[in-house]
């Protein structure tokens, strides 16, 4: 499996995060028809629970008041994170994002794509979209948030526990 950190700055449109969102590429390789299954599995043992299963919005979005994570268990797509100037970044099954409150996602285009998603604690995610007025009210959110007592892949010893406990240097 290979790791990487992504961090994404305040667009002005998109608030971002100072953690960075986390990429496990190649995280899971269980039969096509059991990949979803086993990623809603792995998720809620480490307590990211109120899963769903759907693609990702075609449009900027982010979460106020939660963490998510993104399985990719078929199919593969174009992603855009960190808003309108942030990075395209293709996934594909097996994939893991971990992505920090506030930090923005949206896809571009895929092939068969399916996806699992989860919340830490079960939270029930808002959805925003960089529309005018939505800050400073989402920031004082995102700063609120807590952070997962448990990574949604590695558990309680590894990935954000280790990244997202103390903010790193860019």
């Amino acid at each position: 499996m290979h790791f990487e950190s992504l961090y994404f700055t305040d667009d002005g449109v998109i608030p971002n995060s100072r953690l960075p969102l986390l990429l496990y590429k190649h995280a899971l390789d269980e039969q096509e028809e059991a990949m979803a299954a086993a990623m809603e599995q792995l998720f809620a043992r480490n307590g990211w629970i109120n899963s769903w299963r759907n693609g990702i919005y075609p449009f900027h979005h982010y979460h106020s008041n939660t963490h998510e994570v993104l399985g990719i268990y078929k199919g593969f797509a174009l992603l855009q994170l960190g808003g309108a100037r942030g990075r395209k970044l293709m996934v594909q099954r097996g994939d893991i994002l971990v992505i920090p409150a506030g930090v923005g996602h949206r896809q571009l285009e895929d092939e068969g794509l399916g996806v699992v998603g989860a919340y830490p604690g079960g939270a029930e995610p808002d959805l925003l979209k960089g529309a005018p007025g939505e800050r400073p009210e989402a920031d004082h959110h995102i700063a609120a948030v807590p952070l997962p007592e448990k990574d949604p892949y590695f558990g309680a010893d590894g990935g954000l526990q280790l990244i997202w406990q103390v903010p790193a240097a860019r």
